[in-house]
Order: structure tokens, then sequence, then C-alpha cells
């Protein structure tokens, strides 16, 4: 996932100008300043205009996250967890807070300090679920928030068409260099928001999605993972129901790859 938005946005460049230009076509015939006001200064006005300044505001960071996502080892953040349940069978769910400054997953921490401070299974189950369901809510309204510019930009495309036509239609007559351009106006702008549309801000939403199911998965397996722990579980019996997150074929190669010294046969 890392850097495939950046990778399909360039690829999508390169091959609608680059037919483009193959077909003789020059940059100053797409790149119209009529028409990308339109398009551009319209998406942003109608974006603006239906959300908060604070959605406004994340807009930057958010195609940042897009292009180049945090990312976790899912393996190592599994043999972290297992190490932790050798440790809770050997000292006591108490032992684990020594360890906790190892931990780097944020959310990982929380749990653990949660599970350390006494927390019953079903409270931290139930915290969890609800915190769950509220980075859906927000990771949801940021995505809603680029399939809304991807809706407005087709139809800023259409505006500047309509506009470039009537202009062209109140030049009929007239010279036949300025009702050229009125066209090529009214072309560009439609091409600009269909372009803009479907090559960045719903390929920006689609990703966004993807990282939310994917970070949703992470959380529902630390989740089982501390659980297990808080149980009493054997670390072996931890390590099956975090793997269990994740497809056959996967789960095969990271067993493979784990080292068992870390789990003592007594606490197997």
């Amino acid at each position: 996932m890392q850097g495939t938005t950046l990778v399909g946005i360039l690829l999508g460049v390169l091959s609608v100008f680059g037919a483009f230009f193959l077909e003789g076509g020059t940059f100053g015939m797409v790149v119209l300043l009529p028409a990308l006001m339109i398009v551009f200064g319209g998406t942003f006005a109608a974006t603006i205009a239906g959300s908060s300044w604070e959605q406004v505001r994340q807009i930057p960071r958010l195609i940042v996250i897009a292009i180049a996502p945090p990312r976790y080892d899912a393996q190592q953040l599994v043999e972290q967890i297992v190490r932790l349940a050798v440790v809770a069978r050997r000292d006591g769910v108490l032992g684990l807070e020594r360890h906790l400054p190892e931990v780097r997953h944020p959310y990982l921490k929380k749990l653990l300090q949660h599970c350390i401070d006494g927390m019953e299974p079903e409270s931290l189950r139930q915290a969890s679920e609800t915190e769950l369901d509220f980075l859906t809510a927000r990771h949801q309204a940021n995505i809603n928030l680029f399939v809304r510019m991807g809706g407005y930009s087709p139809t800023m495309g259409i505006i500047g068409t309509v506009m470039a036509l009537i202009a062209t239609l109140a030049s009929a007559g007239g010279d036949p260099a300025v009702l050229i351009r009125h066209i090529a106006t009214a072309f560009i702008a439609t091409m600009w928001g269909i372009f803009m549309a479907n090559i960045v801000w719903l390929p920006i939403a689609d990703k966004l999605r993807t990282l939310h199911h994917e970070e949703a998965q992470l959380w529902r397996m630390i989740t089982e993972g501390v659980l297990a722990i808080q149980q009493g579980e054997t670390p072996s019996i931890v390590r099956l129901r975090l793997l269990a997150s994740f497809p056959l074929q996967q789960q095969i190669q990271m067993l493979s790859r784990m080292p068992r010294a870390g789990i003592p046969a007594s606490a197997q």
C-alpha cells in the first residue's frame, strides 16, 4: 500500500496527457486559466461551503496520509504481544507495567494500561468497540470529504463548459480566434473536472477507506491480544488468536518467520 496512490496518480497523468501530447497536443492547450479557475476554484468553494473549517484544513494532511500512510509491522506487533503474554504468565498482569515504554503502538499501550489498572475484560472490550466506532465515524467523515469533491469536480467542469459555450454563442460572427478560444475552454473545463474526480479525489477517498479497514483490523487484533493476556491465556494460544485475523496463507508465512525461542516450554 505504501506509495501506490502517488504511483497511480502519476500513471493516470502520464496516460491521459501522454496520449494527448502524442496526438500533437501542447501544454498550453490543456492549461487554460479560465477553465482551471472554474474547476478548482468551484470545487474548493463547494467543499468549503459544505464542510467545517476544521475539515477543510485537514485536506493537505489527508492527501499526505493517502500518499505516504503511517505503517505498523503487523508481525512485529504479534511478536510483541506474545512476548508480553509470556511476561504476564510469569509475573502477572502488573508485571507488564515495566515493559510499557517498549510499546510503540499507541493503541496497544493504551489497552495495556487499562489492563494493568484492573479494568474488567468485558468493560475493556466495550471500551474498545466504542473507540473503534468513533474512529470509524471520524475516518468516514474524511472519506466523504473527498467523495464530495469527486462529485463537485465534474459538475464544475460542466458549469465551465456551459459558461464557455455561452461566451461562444455571444461571440458568433466575430473574431474566429476568440470563438475557437471559447470552444477550447468549454472542452478543457469538462476534461479537468472529470480528470480530477476520477484520477485524484475519488482514488484518495478509496485509499483512505482501505487504510481505515487496515487500521480497524489491526485495532481488533490488538484488542483480542490484550484480552487474551488479561484472561491468562498461554502465549501459544495468544499467538493463534492474533494470527486468526490474517488470511491463512499469510498466517503460514508469519508462523514460519516467527521465533519460538521467546516462549518458554512451561508457558506454552
